[in-house]
């Protein structure tokens, strides 16, 4: 493979650390060649580094671009990659007559990049902006920066990739002593004292203001402590103006520009970052390397490194208040420093090495050229139809099990998902989406489907709404009608309980649908009963029941930012709003009560829907006279996972609570409101149940006790494990439509 790389040669800091040290690697893997159009620093460190570079001045556009079209001709490379404004643009003007794809890797958020210069945002940002438009695939560094690129429509999700920078760990460093680096920076050398540090631009996204009111805040409380601020740019006076006036100017240092960064992140004791917006910088990723622990703003890639109250702190941009009382903490807790700077020491090695970053992009790489030669027919997509962006982490659990499978599958294969919220559904699971009931744009993307999953959950039932099974069977009618493979995936099935819902949904199930793959035996036999026997039926399971919890660190992460105690004992309940709860809202509370009384459980609500039920959660909450968490609706599947792994035992309505939960190995105890939780439950071989009409608080203490005392976790989780065996007769199936 071989690769043209374009960036104007003028590059500083993280993009020029990532360009360089990635195309460094790469160069003992494929042909990559540099073109750079201007001498800077840039171009001398590629240079030294034995890259493969060419310097084209771009003063005569016309005869730049006569010799890159000579290049691209005479050296057969596969695609174009490009890096920054000018790169951006040169390859835009080279995409029709080189016929190669085109590639850009964006590295920060354009619209701030010229923040402070309207003229140059006015030229070169919508110059930048046109030819990122009309690139074919475009990167992200970091997850934060490709949802960005989505919720901007600057190319369809699954078009973005994402990288993260990678570090050299194999890089030598040399630092001098803390001392001598304070000494000749003219900083007091003080026993006792805590040193805490950035190294930035000083510009407004970087908002090093809010790091001098945090420190000035954290002084209050620990008055040991200095600021190193290296780095130098527009906002300098107005910084030490500030400094000065809350009483700290004494202890603010500002060191200017600094070559040596090895030397100033050894000085530290605590590494901070306060951006505004950031993709996945190097100033943290530095900062572990040498063991440092670290606070950030909760911004770009930041999250997806520092696990907060693991590997280190995390807040809000611009809450300085915040951040001042993380700062004393840290300062005043030297085992909380060691602690968490060894995670994420262990972490930046482990998951943001260099070789990790190269593998990437030539994963990166071959999908794009495997997806260039492959032309897209009139029916070459896959649809997934399901009951996706209401907010319900379980219905996006199945989503996300069943886009995983389909990539097993087929990576390459466009894929569609229908969903209430399409822009949320392309932003968190990377696919193309239309929205439910827009039956004409329905009907047009049939045609342009080889394959329907009519996937995962209860779709077909009228309990709910009869409006959402009637489409349900619509688009099994119409997909089969443009010619599509029609199949019924991971499913539940029922209740059905309109007659004439039941005879038009065996019709239409009858007459288009190729194979149904259920969840649980229990809709085999109301299949059966409804009338339906022309399609092949496959007892599989759920595909939520694949996907893996988090690591541990994650998990005692999702727990503190939860704000629960990750040594704590809590009964965890996954209530839902459904007709007769308000009447056994009494009946919840009261078991609660008695179960922290009784065995020291504090109940936790922790909603799976986060549309509908903090209302349940609320309704019994408020009639507890103990202490009780109602936790927020988490958005993504893991932490609800990591939060339900932990607690004690766990009392659930809702399906995939008890799913998520059974997968952990922890004790359960199911309401049943629908009788797929009872099927479930039954599958798994789990008898402690109640249908929610009969429950009691006495019979929910009993059967928690029970849960507590006789369960066994190891049949459970062998229970589970056997569910996920037969989920490969899910996966058969895709294998049988889309190959091997």
């Amino acid at each position: 493979m071989k690769i043209l790389t374009l960036i104007s040669g003028g590059d500083v800091g993280g993009a020029k650390t990532h360009v360089l040290g990635l195309l460094k690697a790469l160069g003992s893997h494929i042909t990559v060649k540099l073109v750079c159009f201007m001498e800077a620093d840039f171009t001398d460190a590629a240079r030294e580094m034995g890259i493969d570079i060419t310097i084209l001045p771009s003063r005569d556009l016309r005869a730049v671009l006569k010799e890159l079209r000579t290049m691209i001709r005479e050296e057969g490379f596969d695609l174009i990659h490009s890096h920054g404004s000018r790169g951006n643009f040169m390859a835009w003007l080279l995409k029709r007559s080189s016929g190669l794809p085109l590639i850009s890797t964006v590295h920060s958020d354009w619209k701030l990049d010229y923040m402070g210069r309207p003229l140059a945002a006015m030229t070169f940002g919508k110059l930048n902006l046109m030819a990122l438009r009309h690139m074919d695939y475009l990167i992200g560094v970091s997850d934060s920066m490709s949802t960005l690129l989505i919720q901007r429509r600057m190319a369809q999700p699954d078009r973005v990739y994402t990288i993260y920078n990678g570090v050299d760990f194999d890089r030598p460093r040399q630092a001098v002593s803390r001392g001598e680096f304070l000494r000749a920076h003219g900083v007091p050398d003080e026993p006792g004292t805590v040193y805490m540090g950035i190294a930035a631009r000083l510009n407004p996204v970087k908002d090093i203001e809010t790091l001098v009111r945090g420190f000035a805040a954290a002084r209050e409380q620990t008055p040991d402590i200095r600021l190193l601020i290296a780095g130098d740019g527009p906002e300098e006076e107005r910084l030490k103006d500030l400094a000065r006036s809350l009483g700290v100017g004494d202890r603010v240092h500002f060191l200017g520009w600094i070559t040596d960064t090895d030397s100033f992140y050894h000085a530290l004791d605590i590494n901070t970052l306060t951006s505004l917006s950031e993709t996945f910088p190097y100033a943290l990723t530095e900062g572990a390397i040498w063991g440092k622990a670290t606070v950030a703003s909760r911004v770009g890639g930041v999250p997806r490194l520092i696990d907060h109250g693991v590997s280190g702190l995390l807040f809000t941009a611009g809450d300085w208040e915040t951040l001042g009382k993380e700062l004393a903490e840290m300062a005043a807790d030297p085992a909380l420093r060691a602690r968490s700077a060894e995670k994420l020491q262990e972490k930046t090695r482990r998951e943001f090495s260099l070789e990790a970053t190269v593998q990437t992009q030539l994963s990166i790489y071959d999908s794009v050229c495997r997806r260039w030669k492959r032309k897209e027919g009139r029916q070459s997509a896959v649809t997934v139809c399901g009951a996706y962006g209401r907010g319900n982490v379980g219905d996006e659990a199945i989503l996300e099990a069943i886009l995983r499978e389909i990539r097993e599958a087929d990576p390459d294969v466009t894929i569609y998902a229908v969903s209430r919220d399409p822009k949320a559904t392309r932003i968190a699971h990377r696919v193309r989406a239309v929205h439910t009931f827009d039956l004409l744009s329905f009907w047009r993307l049939a045609g342009r489907t080889k394959l329907l999953l009519n996937g995962g959950g209860s779709l077909i039932q009228d309990v709910t709404s009869r409006r959402s099974l009637w489409f349900y069977l619509y688009t099994l009618a119409a997909a089969k009608r443009r010619g599509a493979g029609v199949v019924m995936y991971g499913c539940g099935i029922g209740p059905v309980q309109y007659p004439g819902d039941r005879k038009l949904s065996a019709r239409i199930i009858n007459r288009n649908a190729d194979v149904i793959t259920l969840r649980e035996d229990h809709s085999r036999e109301e299949l059966l009963r409804m009338g339906v026997k022309g399609p092949e039926i496959l007892l599989a399971a759920d595909p939520s029941l694949t996907l893996d919890g988090p690591g541990e660190d994650r998990t005692e992460s999702a727990l503190l930012t939860a704000g629960l105690d990750p040594k704590g004992d809590y009964l965890c309940f996954a209530l839902r709003p459904w007709t007769g709860f308000e009447e056994k809202a009494e009946a919840f509370a009261r078991a609660a009560e008695t179960l922290s009384r009784e065995m020291g459980l504090t109940p936790v609500f922790l909603p799976i829907d986060q549309s509908r039920d903090p209302a349940a959660a609320e309704l019994v909450a408020k009639k507890l006279g103990i202490p009780y968490h109602v936790l927020p609706g988490a958005s993504d599947r893991e932490s609800v996972t990591a939060i339900l792994s932990r607690m004690k035992a766990v009392v659930s309505m809702r399906l995939h609570g008890l799913i998520f939960a059974a997968g952990q190995g922890v004790p359960l105890v199911g309401v049943v409101y629908d009788p797929k939780v009872r099927a479930f439950l039954r599958y798994i071989g789990q008898d402690r149940y109640v249908d929610l009409e009969d429950v009691t608080a006495e019979g929910l203490c009993a059967m928690v006790r029970s849960a507590l005392a006789e369960s066994d976790g190891e049949s459970q989780a062998q229970a589970v494990a056997r569910l996920r065996e037969l989920d490969r007769v899910n996966r058969e199936v895709l294998r049988r439509y889309l190959g091997e």
